[in-house]
């Protein structure tokens, strides 16, 4: 049975840079009941910006909480679902989100165990004939971090089977809650576009921002950096998974 819906929204321009990692620095982020996924065994932490359009919450548009940037630190993992007939269901754990609302984030962290934070950020993204150019920044301890990248001005669907494939394709978020339980929510959107990526810039302060475990992706070069063009999107209501 499908939960009622809580959040509508548009996600655009979706820049995704994808970090193959130790497994073993993850496993101490994974919900209860969750295991790490991996892709052709690799396993990935992506940093993600994007953009929310048109939000609205059990339907409604709340006054200056409509559009706004998101950028988070995931990686993947996947839950067997035996309540029913048993199934792998694909989904991610944030180890930080970052949004410029303080109100989003404590509704967030509230309704479902989140870690939001609220921060001063900024986007930009302008396209010739040729090119396209996406940006974001945030602030943290009077520093900007900024992810951008610059690509192809077409996009094309993404490949069957493929990396970019799977790190998109996770419909399913899972957050640690207290006294061995999972927070799980659904979040429901087609197969997205991908435009070629000509280049990209990375200035995070990794350790600051997420702690010592992914200071390490200050120094390291992504296995991919990706933009997708995104969609409308519907996020569930959450359940608990005990």
């Amino acid at each position: 049975m499908e939960l009622p819906i809580f959040l509508t929204a548009h996600w655009k321009n979706l820049i995704m840079a994808n970090y193959e990692v130790n497994p073993e620095i993850l496993r101490k982020y994974l919900p209860y009941k969750t295991e790490l996924d991996e892709w052709n065994g690799r396993y990935y932490v992506s940093l993600v910006g994007f953009m929310f359009l048109e939000t609205k919450v059990f339907g409604i548009k709340i006054p200056f909480h409509v559009n706004f940037e998101e950028v988070n630190l995931r990686f993947y993992v996947r839950y067997k679902d035996t309540n029913h007939k048993p199934m792998w269901k694909r989904g991610v754990v944030f180890i930080k989100e970052i949004v410029p609302k303080p109100i989003i984030s404590w509704v967030a962290n509230s309704l479902y165990g989140e870690k939001y934070v609220a921060l001063s950020m900024k986007n930009n993204h302008s396209q010739t004939h040729e090119k396209y150019f996406v940006g974001y920044s945030w602030k943290f301890k009077d520093q900007w971090n900024e992810l951008k990248i610059t690509t192809k001005n077409i996009a094309t669907p993404i490949a069957e089977g493929s990396e970019e494939q799977f790190i998109t394709e996770h419909y399913w978020g899972y957050t640690q809650l207290k006294n061995n339980q999972t927070s799980e929510y659904q979040v429901e959107h087609p197969s997205w576009d991908i435009y070629p990526t000509y280049s990209y810039e990375i200035n995070c302060n990794f350790k600051a921002l997420y702690g010592e475990d992914f200071e390490l992706l200050t120094y390291q070069r992504p296995t991919s950096v990706l933009l997708a063009a995104g969609s409308d999107i519907i996020v569930r209501k959450g359940a608990i998974i005990t």
